[in-house]
């Protein structure tokens, strides 16, 4: 099974989901557009995931046109219905390849804070079995735009899109449930300045406070493993193992 991951920022990467891709003996790729790297074609892999950044899909396309080179990539991706996953800024380009408009949440929030399913969510195949309420990780002031067709399957206080089902093999997460402790530090380095004081910030002595792996792993694994289940029909462009 062939895997890629798009970056959008050196000290962001995959987390878990990474570790999850070498459990499984996935080939995974590594594709970073904000450094120069040219996206490659969709059609060479089984599932794509789309991590966060600190860029804007609502305000940066202009700034970055690699963010429109992948918003064209994902589009043609989900088109041929390879499963895909977006994390924060991944999210929010899945929304944008499917012509929904990335907004601002009502509150930025950065820290660990819970998140309730709604009722689609509770029933959600990929989410069902999770506890109704649950802290997750965060770091986002946007938030993803909505189609006609989505579901919203999680929110919380400080914003109403957590989790969205764009389509069967489309799911897009503005938390973080993938988020390791080694790149919260990182982000914690990097993005000092999105320290300011709001209702949903946490100071990074709170955030890392947190033991991720209790918070994450097992419910991220459990997330990961059964996606490719409710996909494996999206899997028939390619004959590879």
């Amino acid at each position: 099974m062939h895997l890629l991951f798009i970056l959008h920022a050196s000290f962001e990467g995959p987390g878990i989901v990474e570790s999850w891709a070498l459990a499984k003996g996935f080939q995974a790729s590594c594709c970073s557009p904000f450094s120069g790297e040219k996206l490659p074609e969709w059609d060479r892999f089984n599932l794509i995931v789309s991590m966060g950044g600190p860029q804007s899909a609502a305000l940066d396309q202009e700034k970055y046109p690699y963010l429109k080179e992948e918003i064209d990539f994902l589009r043609g991706a989900l088109k041929a219905k390879v499963p895909v996953l977006g994390f924060c800024l991944g999210a929010q380009l899945i929304g944008e390849a499917l012509g929904a408009h990335t907004e601002r949440s009502p509150f930025k929030e950065i820290g660990v804070y819970p998140i309730t399913l709604t009722k689609d969510g509770e029933d959600d195949p990929l989410l069902r079995g999770l506890p109704t309420t649950l802290l997750v990780p965060h770091w986002h002031g946007d938030m993803p735009g909505l189609t006609k067709e989505c579901s919203v399957l999680a929110k919380s206080q400080g914003c109403p899109r957590q989790i969205i089902r764009y389509l069967p093999h489309a799911y897009g997460f503005q938390c973080h449930p993938e988020i390791t402790e080694e790149v919260v530090k990182a982000l914690i380095e990097n993005c000092a300045e999105d320290f300011t004081k709001d209702t949903y910030v946490q100071t990074p002595e709170e955030i890392l406070s947190h033991n991720f792996h209790t918070l994450n792993h097992d419910r991220m694994f459990n997330i990961l493993n059964r996606f490719p289940l409710l996909t494996s029909s999206s899997y028939e462009h390619l004959n590879g193992p």
